[in-house]
């Protein structure tokens, strides 16, 4: 008799905890029974998978390529899974979504809005990560689609390019920068207090590049983790300005962009997919709507 899914399971637990103990309460079932499955296991594949020597218990030489498969068997498994129950007339359905965090403050919103207007049976699952994380998950089929920045991307992920974001410094309505309109020297940003982004945002490394290839150092007066937060700092406070992508003042009349020169280098947004991925009835649509929303938004095409 082969292996049957709960060995692979089992095994793939150990393998990632190196304790059969810390496996288990994951698994939710006791030690000997573990221990006993995935002894069986190495029986039916007639080899040892893994090292109990140590004071921790690590995969074989063997047990490192069983994995291997075992791993890829499951997510192929899943995929079936999700293909059964998939409807094509977008009645019902899944899709598993995830976006890098500026993305939500001013997109997310507006599809997620046509999604559900447009197939409300479809459950949308959102998750906001980094964009190495969403490549992760995508590899890993933990997510359908995500919604990052064009390449270089791992191989195995495929680009769908959506469109191109510009950023601005971004003022509130009643700045004297709103009343002309006229783009800003960067350096003038020697002397004009900004509220950025936190340095764990891939936008701020991308700005503070900018600021060194100009040889500018504005000074900060806050840094947050939330563009909420220093979209309402900036509304409340005059004199601060921030620098987020144009398309965050969309939906907020209290805030103008104003256009930096030169301009910050622009980035390709895209919709990221897993070239192997089963494409669901749901992921489909999503891809059509995705570009029929920023193209209605008036975004500029990638």
């Amino acid at each position: 008799m082969g292996p049957e899914l709960r060995h692979l399971r089992y095994l793939i637990a150990v393998a990632e905890h190196g304790n059969f103990t810390r496996a288990a309460e994951e698994l939710r079932i006791s030690q000997p029974t573990l221990s006993q499955q995935v002894k069986q296991l190495e029986r039916v594949v007639g080899a040892q998978l893994l090292d109990r020597s140590g004071r921790g218990v690590r995969l074989t030489d063997a047990g490192d390529a069983y994995v291997h498969y075992a791993r890829r068997a499951l997510r192929d498994l899943a995929a079936a899974d999700r293909a059964v129950v998939d409807v094509a007339d977008l009645s019902r359905g899944t899709l598993r979504l995830a976006t890098t965090p500026t993305f939500t403050a001013y997109l997310v919103g507006p599809l997620v809005q046509e999604l559900h207007t447009s197939h409300p049976g479809i459950t949308l699952q959102l998750r906001e990560m980094t964009q190495d994380r969403i490549e992760a998950c995508l590899l890993a089929d933990e997510i359908d689609l995500g919604i990052a920045f064009e390449g270089p991307h791992p191989a195995g992920i495929t680009a769908h390019a959506l469109f191109t974001e510009t950023l601005s410094l971004v003022v509130t309505a009643h700045a004297p920068q709103a009343a002309t309109r006229e783009p800003v020297p960067v350096s003038r940003l020697a002397e004009q207090h900004l509220a950025l982004l936190s340095d764990d945002f891939a936008t701020r490394g991308h700005i503070d590049s900018y600021f060194a290839a100009h040889h500018v150092e504005p000074p900060v007066a806050v840094e947050a983790n939330s563009i909420q937060a220093l979209t309402e700092i900036v509304r409340r406070t005059p004199l601060l300005a921030t620098v987020l992508p144009d398309a965050v003042t969309d939906d907020h009349p209290h805030l103008t962009p104003v256009a930096l020169d030169p301009p910050l280098p622009a980035r390709r947004v895209a919709l990221l997919r897993r070239d192997s991925a089963y494409r669901s009835a749901a992921a489909r649509a999503f891809t059509r709507l995705a570009s029929r929303v920023v193209r209605d938004r008036g975004y500029t095409p990638a």
